[in-house]
């Protein structure tokens, strides 16, 4: 079994680097950092991980086709490969359409364009010429091609919630970072995936498909359920859609939070959270995660990516996950 943690870049560069240093300690395979607009940059976060750590695998995602080039992606890709002695991975989405709206840049065609960045990234990485694969955005990168000798590819992952990017996704990438709100979507999402890969003639088999759901850890479940709620009222409105309506809620149920949030009351957005939104993630002490994560298990899932906010300690949480829960999954 895989396991993996997903963190925010709003950490600091110092707090995610002692949390990836810890979680190496503690087994993990892989430590992923979000790259959204306007925080830190997740690249310098990576670079400084890497000269602390030497085995576990560190990623990105994700990154976006829009607010970076593909060819920036390919060059970004190869040299994190390089210098962390190939232990990088990429995660490529369309990125949040609200998100990249504050830095006025448009997301047109979505799917499309994540799939043509997608086959150009990998392109790149191995060494070919965009221009010469179908569907890699011809035109992009008429002469393009890394100027550099590259070691293994970094594997290429695509964080996806629609029942089409999933499909795309397993046809085209590495692995797939499926977003689970709530964590009990994961046999739709894996079977989308699977089902993208058949038609493309892959083996399911050759996509790693983590089970990424967001989780709050602590012995106290009040405290761990007031985490899980921060954050889910900083990004619930952005959720796709279609998970929410698989959780029974829509988007305009977060319209009274994202009100606080402009107002400057923070508080008052995360008092607004309700038990059902508490649901799209997993949120108590080390019995309640494992419970979860076994469900997860059971329905076939080999990788578990435990995602933000960890909880209220997230030093202490990834210790808990670590020394409590992984061993008993």
């Amino acid at each position: 079994m895989t396991t993996s943690l997903r963190l925010n870049n709003d950490l600091t560069v110092a707090q995610y680097v002692d949390l990836v240093v810890t979680a190496e300690a503690l087994g993990f395979d892989q430590v992923w950092v979000s790259d959204d607009l306007f925080l830190r940059s997740a690249p310098v976060m990576v670079t400084a991980a890497a000269v602390r750590t030497t085995r576990i695998g560190l990623g990105i995602g994700i990154m976006n086709p829009y607010s970076v080039h593909p060819a920036e992606l390919a060059m970004l890709a190869a040299t994190l490969q390089e210098l962390s002695g190939g232990r990088f991975l990429l995660g490529v989405a369309a990125g949040a359409e609200e998100f990249l709206g504050w830095a006025g840049i448009p997301r047109p065609l979505p799917l499309t364009r994540t799939r043509e960045a997608v086959r150009a990234v990998r392109a790149l990485v191995r060494g070919d010429r965009p221009a010469d694969v179908p569907g890699a955005g011809e035109g992009w990168l008429p002469e393009g091609h890394l100027r550099f000798p590259g070691g293994a590819p970094a594997p290429v992952y695509v964080g996806a919630m629609s029942p089409k990017m999933l499909a795309m996704a397993g046809a085209e990438a590495e692995g797939v970072l499926p977003l689970l709100y709530p964590p009990e979507h994961f046999p739709v999402a894996r079977d989308l995936v699977h089902d993208g890969a058949r038609a493309a003639g892959r083996s399911p088999a050759d996509v790693d498909v983590a089970a990424a759901f967001w989780v709050s850890v602590d012995d106290d479940p009040a405290r761990a359920e007031r985490a899980l709620a921060e954050k889910i009222a900083y990004y619930g409105a952005s959720f796709s859609p279609y998970l929410l309506s698989r959780a029974g809620l829509a988007v305009e149920d977060f319209a009274g939070i994202q009100a606080a949030l402009a107002a400057g009351e923070p508080e008052r957005a995360t008092d607004l959270v309700t038990p059902a939104m508490l649901q799209l993630g997993i949120a108590g002490d080390a019995d309640e995660v494992v419970r979860r994560c076994r469900w997860l298990q059971e329905q076939g899932a080999t990788h578990l990516s435990f995602g933000p906010p960890l909880g209220p300690d997230p030093v202490a949480a990834v210790t808990v996950l670590g020394e409590q829960v992984l061993p008993r999954l």
